[in-house]
């Protein structure tokens, strides 16, 4: 008998062909799959049993001689030849893995750790989305680590998106195969018996396992050994919650760095850098995610006439990305459906619905909503995709990958119909608008806590849950407003914007006010509601000098305020123009002006007996003295704004009232300073940022900590200085760019010694 016969793949070729079958021939013939055949041929599954041989033989229809010699090749043949994934053994496209280093760098760690506790087997479960690479970088640790583990390391593929995945008991025998477990010991400790000679073998070597692509925690719960030294990796879509004590890695897209290095490798640097900013786009359309990344490349590769260009822009267009990422019979989206398939019908239905959200994330509020449930059902459904690896996590928020985004998108069109997408959409965005009015009114006078008994999915019973769900949302509710500014409808984007107004203060350097009530005050002149349009410009003229630092882009609007507001014989309007104009002056270093300005908005704010208004009027003109230097004048002129604030008492809005208290408590403080009264000067500056805490407005925090450091430091105070500096900067990017950008420059120059 020749070598490739003794072979029991080679050989059972060998008699297939003499016999002129098919595999599909011969699978009907014995009752052996098509694929456990075709598996054995190629020696990518371990030799059967005896039963096993016996119905191919049957199947053969092989004379006794011939039954013989198939039977003794497969009692013959080396177990560890024929193990689902050979050892060893790894795919191709492994030579250009990037990134990771500190995924790899954990692994180390933990094979490092692995032989230190005979008794507590090191178990890593490798989690992530579809196509985020969890196989590969499996495989890669396994190139990478196997000199750690000279007993045997083994990849086995679970195939867990298969309908009818093996068994633990299936698995376990391949292993013991694989590690020449003899056959007669196998039949002796019985099919029952297999799991304890499994943990018997494992225990006493040091071996690394790779257990990829597990379907869940209860397909892979029986292989982890008990006892030993081995090292398991198990990577699979579900996060494996019910798996105890193990180390997670969560994979998450690539780096743009690592995404152009990934695509650079398959196309060549000649050709990639031909284009820099056209392969950054085509990295950014795959999402950063590896597998589409490894299908754009390939496609690129193979289709040498193409300019990277021109699969950016294939990419670009979101209606067909998904159908561009496509290279022979790899398909991006076919990795979706695998995971998508296996939901149950109420969270494939979350899932579709949450492609209607237009931001990078949702809350369980949203959530139910889509589902038109309550919130714990929701939560159930949202937790499940999680376990899937369809949804990502940061905290109570839940995220859709952007391709998996276009996947939900064109399943809701799919399955739902558009119609009833449109109809979610429009439910979605309805919903959005509504409670953005109710938490923003908890900052209007006169509004506040909405009812007790008023129904709604989101907790809004306090100002800071009302602040937090408003930031969170931004987008998606920013993203509702503009689609009823395009729908038409004027009255509900003007309803949102007055809502906000008073809210707009505790989120100064948004980035948006000014697309909020620029879109407002068109609303408004649709409406023909000259007043409501002269309150939105001055809001307009508002966001353009203070929020965005534009004083000379804010002048022409306070102007057009006032115009309308002339028109409309609206006086507090009047009045409010010519303050945003003093104020927008005043930005510019036209002191006089802005004196003149705030003037006449004083006498019209006292002609109409708005208290607020003459309020806020000092205060203007208190600034306007101290920012053109004059100490004496601007302490005597906010001394004045405290008599008139505690004179007012209870009829000042709260609201009204603490911002007022912090700008006295400031301007106070600079005052002071610029007649070098340092101790007084730093007291009051550290009262109003105490204030600022109180009220939770971390904006003007910043720029009050700015003046501070600098007070300090005029006042020699250097280390206190630095103190504030800091204090400043961490305020991260809820602070005033601007301000948080010089307190950044001032501790570098201090820092240096510049």
């Amino acid at each position: 008998m020749s070598g490739e016969e003794r072979e029991f793949g080679a050989l059972l070729r060998r008699l297939r062909v003499d016999a002129l079958l098919t595999i599909e021939g011969l699978a009907a013939l014995s009752g052996v799959s098509v694929r456990g055949i075709g598996d054995l041929e190629r020696g990518r599954r371990a030799a059967p049993q005896r039963r096993t041989v016996a119905a191919l033989a049957d199947g053969l229809g092989l004379d006794d001689r011939r039954r013989a010699r198939l039977m003794a090749a497969a009692l013959a043949a080396p177990a560890g030849d024929h193990v689902p994934l050979a050892v060893r053994t790894f795919p191709r496209g492994i030579g250009d893995f990037v990134g990771r280093e500190n995924e790899i760098a954990a692994l180390s760690k933990l094979a490092a750790r692995s032989g230190e506790v005979p008794d507590r087997p090191v178990v890593v479960a490798v989690s992530g989305p579809p196509g985020m690479g969890k196989t590969t970088l499996a495989l890669h640790a396994a190139q990478e680590l196997a000199d750690r583990f000279p007993d045997g390391q083994m990849v086995l593929d679970l195939r867990g998106m298969d309908e009818t995945p093996p068994s633990a008991p299936e698995l376990m025998l391949s292993v013991l195969k694989a590690f020449h477990v003899a056959d007669a010991e196998l039949v002796k400790a019985g099919r029952r018996g297999h799991a304890a000679l499994y943990q018997e073998l494992l225990a006493g070597r040091r071996c690394l396992l790779v257990f990829d692509n597990a379907r869940d925690a209860a397909q892979v719960r029986p292989l982890l050994p008990e006892r030993g030294r081995t090292m398991t990796v198990v990577t699979s879509r579900s996060v494996l919650t019910g798996l105890p004590d193990v180390h997670r890695i969560a994979l998450g897209e690539l780096t743009h760095q690592e995404a152009v290095v990934l695509l650079t490798a398959m196309i060549g640097e000649e050709r990639a850098g031909g284009d820099p900013l056209a392969l950054s786009d085509v990295a950014r359309h795959c999402g950063y995610l590896p597998l589409a990344l490894r299908v754009a490349g390939s496609r690129l590769a193979t289709r040498t006439g193409w300019t990277v260009r021109r699969m950016a822009g294939r990419l670009a267009v979101d209606e067909y990305r998904l159908d561009a990422l496509v290279a022979g019979d790899r398909k991006v989206s076919v990795a979706f459906d695998l995971s998508y398939r296996q939901l149950t019908p109420d969270a494939a239905r979350l899932f579709r619905r949450l492609s209607v959200v237009p931001g990078p994330d949702a809350g369980v509020a949203c959530a139910a909503h889509l589902l038109e449930q309550g919130l714990p059902e929701a939560e159930d459904l949202l937790e499940e995709l999680v376990e899937a690896g369809l949804l990502g996590t940061s905290g109570d928020r839940f995220r859709l990958h952007d391709l998996l985004r276009l996947y939900a998108h064109a399943r809701l069109d799919a399955d739902e119909g558009h119609e009833e997408g449109e109809r979610v959409r429009t439910g979605l965005y309805r919903w959005l608008l509504e409670t953005t009015v109710v938490a923003g009114r908890w900052f209007e006078p006169g509004h506040g806590a909405p009812p007790a008994d008023r129904p709604g999915l989101v907790d809004l019973s306090s100002a800071e849950l009302a602040q937090q769900w408003l930031r969170s949302q931004g987008v998606n509710w920013l993203t509702a407003l503009r689609a009823a500014a395009e729908a038409g409808e004027h009255a509900v984007v003007v309803e949102v914007a007055e809502a906000l107004h008073w809210f707009s203060d505790q989120w100064i350097f948004w980035g948006h006010w000014t697309e909020v009530f620029g879109a407002a005050a068109r609303s408004a002149e649709a409406l023909g509601d000259m007043v409501m349009r002269a309150t939105h410009l001055n809001y307009y003229a508002w966001t353009l000098i203070v929020c965005e630092g534009r004083p000379a882009d804010g002048l022409p609007v306070a102007a057009e305020a006032l115009s309308v507001a002339l028109r409309a014989k609206d006086v507090p309007q009047q009045a409010w123009a010519h303050f945003y104009e003093g104020w927008a002056h005043r930005s510019l270093e036209s002191f006089q002006e802005a004196a003149d300005c705030l003037g006449r908005a004083a006498a019209l704010f006292e002609s109409a007996g708005d208290l607020h208004g003459s309020l806020q009027a000092q205060q203007g003109r208190s600034l306007n003295l101290l920012s053109r230097g004059d100490g004496a004048a601007a302490l005597d002129s906010y001394r004045r704004s405290a008599a008139l604030l505690r004179e007012a008492g209870d009829l000042v809005e709260p609201h009204i009232a603490r911002i007022t208290r912090v700008g006295i408590a400031a301007g106070t403080g600079r005052s002071l300073a610029l007649l070098e009264r340092w101790d007084e000067a730093v007291a009051d500056m550290r009262t109003a940022v105490r204030l600022c805490d109180e009220s939770g407005n971390r904006s003007v925090k910043s720029m009050h900590l700015l003046h501070l450091g600098e007070v300090l430091l005029a006042a020699g105070r250097t280390a206190e200085a630095c103190d504030a500096f800091r204090d400043c900067v961490a305020l991260g990017p809820d602070a005033d760019p601007q301000r948080a950008a010089d307190a950044r420059a001032r501790l570098a120059e201090l820092e240096t010694g510049a």
